[in-house]
């Protein structure tokens, strides 16, 4: 009965351990991450709306930009604010039902964010090897249909893998070693044979993110070979800057994602594991704006006019 008793209290949550081996350090990760998440948002959010009120950014490349900062403020307000909690209460206690949501929106916003990466490196590629046609190509319709089947198809797979992950039996402990419930620190738990599982999961990452990564690094293949025939130095220099961005944060957000979730069980390391998923979740989210605005004269012009319209309408409101 006391055993039955335990099963059932442990269906109804889970136990998020975070840093507890660290506890001297709880207050100043609190800290650190409450600032860089006020950063990360304040720069996403600018993006969206600098790319909403400008005129000049009206384009297929800007309207991607934008989406992805929505899907990046989502997709870290998913997991922040919870982590944010656990630096200041040991033990945070998670619903099972509410760990299940937080797994399948993290990796529902996730391959969103993959996939939309691939078709932004798809929009660089027609922009610069095949610019005559680009409008012709990449209208308005394509980028609505190609934004909605990035969403899509990030959920689908969201779901089946996140209800494969929770229909297996947690039987051995109710502690998720992490600050979150991601896939191998909750597949970890599972007193059942998890081969199937882990199968399922390597294939949907393969799916989510070796499969787009490579298409972008095919992408630009195609399109460092058309920069190279650029006969001027300028051309090859404009060019390159509207790619750099972009590919900078596949690398960022592809390299950390494989390291964690395309390998064997055998592998999984917590400790490790959470310390690449914290730079994961915080960190590189805090620098896509700025690799992507700050390196672009575009964005840095609409800023300057914006700031120049928001003082002209104070000095109107001062002398009026």
């Amino acid at each position: 009965m006391e055993s039955l008793a335990e099963n059932e209290t442990f269906s109804s949550e889970f136990i998020l351990l975070g840093f507890r081996n660290l506890p001297e350090l709880q207050l100043l990760f609190f800290g650190t991450f409450f600032i860089v998440h006020l950063i990360t948002l304040a720069g996403h959010t600018t993006t969206v709306l600098i790319t909403l009120i400008d005129s000049c950014l009206q384009t297929p490349m800007y309207f991607f930009l934008r989406n992805l900062s929505t899907i990046e403020i989502c997709y870290i307000l998913v997991i922040v604010p919870n982590m944010l909690a656990n630096f200041l209460s040991q033990n945070q206690r998670m619903p099972f039902l509410g760990c299940a949501l937080q797994m399948l929106l993290f990796i529902a916003l996730g391959g969103a964010e993959c996939f939309l990466l691939a078709v932004m490196a798809y929009d660089r590629f027609v922009a610069i090897c095949n610019p005559l046609r680009y409008p012709l190509i990449v209208t308005r319709t394509l980028c609505l249909q190609m934004l909605v089947l990035a969403c899509g198809s990030g959920f689908a797979l969201s779901l089946a893998l996140t209800t494969l992950i929770f229909l297996l039996p947690f039987c051995q402990s109710h502690e998720i070693n992490h600050f979150f419930c991601d896939i191998p620190a909750v597949l970890f738990l599972a007193c059942s044979d998890t081969r199937a599982n882990e199968i399922a999961v390597f294939l949907v990452c393969m799916l989510i993110l070796l499969i787009p990564f490579l298409l972008i690094l095919l992408s630009y293949g195609f399109i460092i070979a058309a920069i190279l025939r650029i006969h001027s130095a300028e051309g090859r220099s404009k060019a390159f800057s509207t790619c750099a961005g972009h590919l900078l944060v596949s690398v960022l957000h592809y390299g950390c994602a494989i390291f964690i979730y395309i390998r064997p069980k055998s592998c999984y390391t917590p400790e490790q594991d959470k310390i690449v998923s914290l730079i994961y979740t915080n960190v590189t989210p805090m620098l896509y704006p700025m690799i992507y605005c700050l390196r672009n004269q575009e964005v840095k012009g609409a800023l300057r006019r914006l700031l120049q319209n928001h003082n002209q309408m104070q000095c109107q409101l001062n002398t009026g």
